[in-house]
């Protein structure tokens, strides 16, 4: 990063060194084609002696931005959300940019504030999973930073948006209980409350796997979930345990709680799956670790932060003025011991929708 002499290495010193001009240099630094092999070679050698590094901060301030962009979530205690941020960060480095955390604790007012431009001398675009912000309140948005939405809260908004297909995603994760002969399965999650989302997606494809099946829902086996923590897991959970016909799977609408409905069917005393089956939601680290390892839908967090930050790239680009894109990442079935007994960690497609 410094050159002989003490001072940072300047394109210049590196085209002085390989006795060649500037614009030579940055073409072999930005992989331009039409350079000679020697060329390219003596240019990489002075490269290398000086130990030069781009000035991304110079870059940045000549395009009058920051190479600094958001990512704004919920919950970082939540391990998904934490995984995710990883996944982004990395992602927004291959375009030199630096990543701002920010935890909104679903409030609205919260998600008001950061995409309301508060910090609009700071970032240059905005990545956002919102909880409680609706379409109308996204719409009376005044400032004009790129924007990306996460997750399920807001379809067909005036900003890009990444999601996952949580209603196929759900029937899934429901099918695979079926296929293995469960009957009564239970859903844990519902937020029937809070409106449109993630809960009711996910249980829309839980019922809908369910009928696929020929199986009734039972709405006394769909347990509400105030928040998605281990203990509403084991607080549902024990609530179905004690009905007179508990049930023989469980369906969690995230691995932390499926990680409190597995303690409370073990501390009955009772045996996974072989009594009680359990699939979670996330495909968090812990999953792979815990006793029994855990069932679960994976959804492609990488393949999110990565459509989600290029949909940024492309607005600081030449994508400005184009109709808001709506973009699906993948996600697939992961089977552990929580539904086979045998911890065979292999890894099935997702279904398609349902029509």
């Amino acid at each position: 990063m410094v050159s002989r002499s003490g001072a940072r290495a300047s394109l210049k010193d590196v085209a002085r060194l390989a006795g060649v001009s500037p614009k030579t240099v940055s073409n072999v630094i930005h992989g331009y084609a039409h350079i000679t092999d020697a060329t390219r070679s003596r240019v990489q050698r002075a490269l290398d002696e000086l130990n030069y590094r781009p000035n991304l901060s110079a870059r940045h301030l000549r395009a009058g931005r920051s190479g600094v962009i958001a990512l704004a979530v919920p919950e970082l205690g939540i391990p998904y959300f934490a995984e995710l941020a990883d996944s982004v960060i990395r992602a927004a480095g291959a375009h030199g940019w630096t990543v701002l955390i920010d935890q909104t604790d679903g409030l609205a007012e919260r998600e008001q504030l950061v995409t309301a431009g508060i910090r609009d001398q700071l970032i240059d675009g905005l990545i956002l999973s919102p909880l409680a912000m609706g379409r109308e309140e996204l719409r009376r948005r005044t400032d004009d930073t790129p924007l990306v939405l996460l997750g399920e809260r807001i379809h067909d908004g005036p900003a890009d948006h990444v999601a996952i297909d949580n209603v196929a995603a759900a029937a899934t994760a429901t099918a695979h209980l079926t296929g293995l002969g469960r009957r009564r399965i239970a859903a844990i999650g519902d937020q029937g409350d809070v409106g449109p989302g993630t809960a009711a997606l996910r249980l829309e494809g839980f019922a809908r796997a369910l009928r696929h099946a020929g199986l009734a829902p039972d709405p006394r086996l769909v347990m509400p979930a105030a928040s998605y923590h281990r203990r509403d897991g084991a607080e549902a959970m024990a609530r179905l345990l004690d009905l007179e016909a508990p049930p023989d799977a469980v369906f969690c609408f995230n691995d932390l709680m499926a990680f409190g409905a597995m303690r409370a069917i073990l501390s009955r005393g009772l045996r996974i799956p072989g009594d009680v089956a359990v699939v979670g939601f996330d495909d968090i680290e812990e999953g792979r670790f815990s006793t029994p390892t855990l069932t679960t839908i994976r959804p492609d967090k990488e393949q999110i932060a990565r459509l989600a930050v290029s949909l940024l790239h492309q607005r600081l680009g030449s994508g400005r003025g184009q109709a808001p894109q709506e973009l699906q990442a993948d996600f697939s079935l992961v089977v552990r011991e929580s539904t086979t007994g045998n911890g065979w960690p292999g890894t099935a497609p997702g279904l398609p929708p349902a029509g």
